[in-house]
């Protein structure tokens, strides 16, 4: 599976920094910038969907924005932060209006800039910056269609008493790069990380479901796993649908012997897992359940389900 590549500076690419709309060049962080050397920063990946020609909506725009605005507050990165949460969704739609992208993949960031170097740097600057460009499907197009292969990694998920997992900060996110440079080494697709009891917790960077006997199960939020806001929006719609679901621990082997199973994410979707650790899934390709709550999905998201139409924040682009 090829490793999706995003644009990086050109004269054509724009960015919104601290209110305004500037060139990416103009957005180049100074190389004593704290959270670069220090890993503190709180962010967010949301997506856009084009739902009509020259026109496309952002899903869960103001609860992504609430999320990065919860994360800088308990990382104490909103001392002195000049925007909140209808900021951080207006200029999410203004970085893509500046880039003419009615479907896109949206990082919003919250950052130390530069000034004192050290741990503290209590009264060094905080940026906000949103950058936006095309991004197809994270885990590849016959990803979602057929599944993917992923592993159980030698890494372990963190501890509450390690990190704070409803903060989705930086730093947070080297654990679950070396569980993905492991997998990726032993020629699977992603991992799967395991707490310190041996129980199921999150892939490196998405939610994870299983499927028995009909029934959704998914690790609890006490689990310390990160509240994504993709898995919120699958066990909403299950339950409109009828599915049963379950928020309960299990371990690796019952994952093995699951019908189905599939991973969420704003960048994944809804992608299917066809194999754990060389253990076919199921029929070992994308079930029927994963079938339903992906067509699903994709129906709201790209605004032909009017049940669910609050969840977007649609938007016009010029030609």
């Amino acid at each position: 599976m090829a490793t999706p590549v995003i644009p990086g500076s050109s004269p054509d690419i724009r960015v919104w920094l601290n209110g305004r709309i500037v060139d990416a060049d103009g957005a180049r962080l100074p190389h004593l910038t704290h959270s670069f050397h220090y890993g503190l920063a709180a962010f967010e990946g949301i997506r856009a969907y084009q739902i009509a020609p020259g026109r496309g909506a952002v899903f869960r725009l103001r609860d992504h924005a609430k999320r990065l605005i919860d994360s800088a507050h308990i990382a104490t990165l909103d001392l002195g932060l000049q925007y909140g949460v209808d900021d951080i969704a207006a200029g999410c739609v203004e970085a893509l209006q500046a880039n003419k992208l009615a479907a896109g993949y949206l990082r919003p960031v919250i950052y130390i800039a530069d000034g004192a170097m050290g741990i503290g740097a209590a009264g060094n600057p905080i940026h906000v910056l949103i950058a936006a460009w095309k991004w197809g499907a994270y885990l590849g197009e016959e990803g979602l269609r057929n599944g993917i292969r992923a592993k159980i990694s030698a890494f372990q998920r963190p501890g509450h008493a390690t990190v704070m997992s409803k903060a989705k900060i930086t730093g947070h996110y080297v654990n679950s790069i070396l569980a993905k440079r492991e997998a990726l080494a032993c020629g699977a697709d992603e991992a799967i990380l395991l707490n310190e009891q041996g129980y199921v917790t999150e892939a490196s960077g998405e939610n994870i479901f299983m499927v028995q006997s009909g029934t959704l199960i998914t690790p609890p939020l006490g689990m310390n796993i990160l509240g994504g806001i993709t898995r919120a929006t699958i066990l909403h719609m299950a339950r409109d649908l009828g599915i049963r679901t379950e928020e309960r621990l299990f371990a690796r082997d019952e994952l093995y012997c699951a019908d189905e199973v599939f991973l969420t994410g704003t960048a994944a979707e809804v992608t299917p897992v066809r194999e754990v650790d060389g253990r076919k899934i199921g029929i070992g390709s994308r079930g029927q359940r994963t079938t339903q709550l992906q067509a699903a999905f994709f129906e709201v998201v790209q605004g032909r389900n009017p049940e669910y139409a609050h969840w977007l924040t649609p938007f016009d682009v010029a030609a």
